[in-house]
């Protein structure tokens, strides 16, 4: 029996018994219009409208579609979709789990299916990037010669993580993470339509904006802990699902914390200052208190760049390198995954030796342009790449450093406006202690040593 046949008799089962689905799979969106989020990809005339033949001219672009984007925001559901508005088949593979003969045996299925009933088949394979160049091109004939509609997922930029022939035959869709204002449509929706909750109960503010907290952009864990805490209202001969009813359900705590409101800034500036102090643990406090209310992990991420530049600097050299690692890792995974990737950047941040110097010493720069202290470059530094430079003395007289037994060529480099400003300041902590003693040895070979300071 083919596996279409099991999934139109759930389908059956579930349009006659709605109730004897989970919450998520009724509100499973059936035509494009229902898709939640992903407007840029929804507009009229987009390439994802015209893959389901809506528009002039039917169906059109390639027969295979690779979803990017992180975790739970309906990349499975969008396959879905494509395959009920072009009634085909639908058929589920997880990279993880499955290999070449899984593969092998679908792509068979659905030949067989077109020429025996005349249906065509969409081969949704999650976690793509699991899989490695040798089954990936496995996936190609089927690609080439249209045996399946392919539709693809991953988390990682697939630029990277899929082969070049298949990324060419592919339309690429880049799925962006699903807002608030998303969920909370999704979840009026789940309350109030029949193949939802049909209206039995109704979900104040409060309430609603935990639900977001813990769902954290991901759509199905919302609707999963809103069935759960209105299963737990409706027990207690309750109309209303209660901020404590919520609470009880999922077993968490509702954080103060108001991501649009003074809170917002407050938990950042505490989480900066505790990394700032040292106090690891703080720090881990308030980062647990963003992440517990659902912030966005990319303003984490960038607080958390900063920080490595404006309060450790040269102190330790890496903090910067693992802020930025754990940046780009938090746009590759996402929630709930992020949370470890930023506890391992806040404890590194937080126990590095701490330098503001280089901080200071830009703001100190860019103070002296401010007020005017700038003035022409050097002659001898000046361009001298062009015909008629040296007429006018540029790039004359200049000292090649790498020509000089010791590399340093005393020489003015700095406008005469600024010519004795000292603007870095290096501590002694940790790594910069090193810079320290190479920028005194440099300013004595460049004849600065004692000069006056930067105010």
């Amino acid at each position: 029996m083919e596996p279409d046949l099991f999934t139109a008799a759930a389908e059956d089962r579930q349009e006659k018994d709605p109730a004897s689905s989970p919450l998520a799979v009724r509100m499973r969106p059936r035509i494009l219009d229902e898709v939640v989020g992903q407007r840029h990809l929804l507009k009229p005339g987009s390439p994802l409208r015209r893959l389901v033949g809506e528009g002039s001219g039917g169906p059109a672009g390639p027969s295979s579609v690779i979803l990017w984007g992180p975790p739970g925001i309906g990349k499975t559901t969008l396959a879905y979709v494509v395959s009920k508005a072009t009634n085909k088949r639908f058929v589920e593979l997880s990279a993880i789990t499955a290999g070449v003969k899984e593969v092998r045996a679908v792509i068979d299925g659905a030949r067989r299916a077109a020429g025996g009933f005349g249906k065509e088949t969409v081969l949704f394979l999650d976690e793509i990037h699991r899989f490695s160049k040798a089954q990936q091109d496995s996936l190609l004939p089927a690609v080439e010669n249209r045996w399946v509609t392919l539709i693809a997922a991953t988390t990682e930029n697939p630029y990277f993580s899929v082969i070049s022939p298949l990324l060419s035959r592919s339309l690429l869709l880049t799925l962006e993470p699903l807002t608030d204002q998303d969920l909370s449509g999704l979840l009026r929706r789940a309350l109030t339509e029949e193949r939802g909750l049909g209206g039995v109960v109704t979900l104040p503010e409060d309430a609603e904006g935990h639900l977001l907290r813990i769902a954290g952009g991901d759509a199905r864990r919302a609707l999963t802990a809103l069935e759960a805490a209105a299963g737990a209202a409706l027990a207690k001969g309750e109309k209303e699902i209660t901020l404590g009813t919520v609470e009880e359900t999922v077993d968490r705590a509702a954080v103060k914390y108001d991501r649009d409101g003074d809170q917002h800034y407050d938990v950042a500036s505490a989480l900066i200052k505790s990394i700032r102090g040292s106090d690891v643990d703080a720090a881990l406090h308030y980062l647990a208190r963003m992440i517990e209310a659902g912030e966005d992990p990319r303003f984490i991420a960038r607080r958390l760049m900063i920080s490595a530049s404006e309060d450790i600097g040269l102190a330790d050299p890496t903090a910067l390198q693992t802020a930025v690692a754990a940046a780009q890792a938090v746009a590759l995974i996402g929630f709930p995954e992020a949370a470890l990737t930023l506890s391992h950047a806040t404890i590194a941040l937080a126990l590095a030796p701490k330098s503001n110097a280089a901080t200071t010493a830009i703001f100190a720069a860019m103070e002296d342009v401010r007020n005017g202290l700038a003035g022409p470059v050097p002659p001898h530094l000046r361009d001298g790449h062009y015909k008629g430079a040296a007429k006018l003395g540029h790039a004359q007289g200049y000292v090649y450093p790498h020509d000089i037994p010791e590399g340093i060529a005393a020489q003015q480099y700095a406008p005469e406006a600024v010519r004795n400003k000292l603007y870095y300041h290096p501590t002694r902590h940790g790594a910069e202690a090193r810079y320290a003693d190479t920028v005194a040895w440099t300013r004595k070979r460049l004849g600065r040593a004692g000069e006056e300071q930067s105010s």
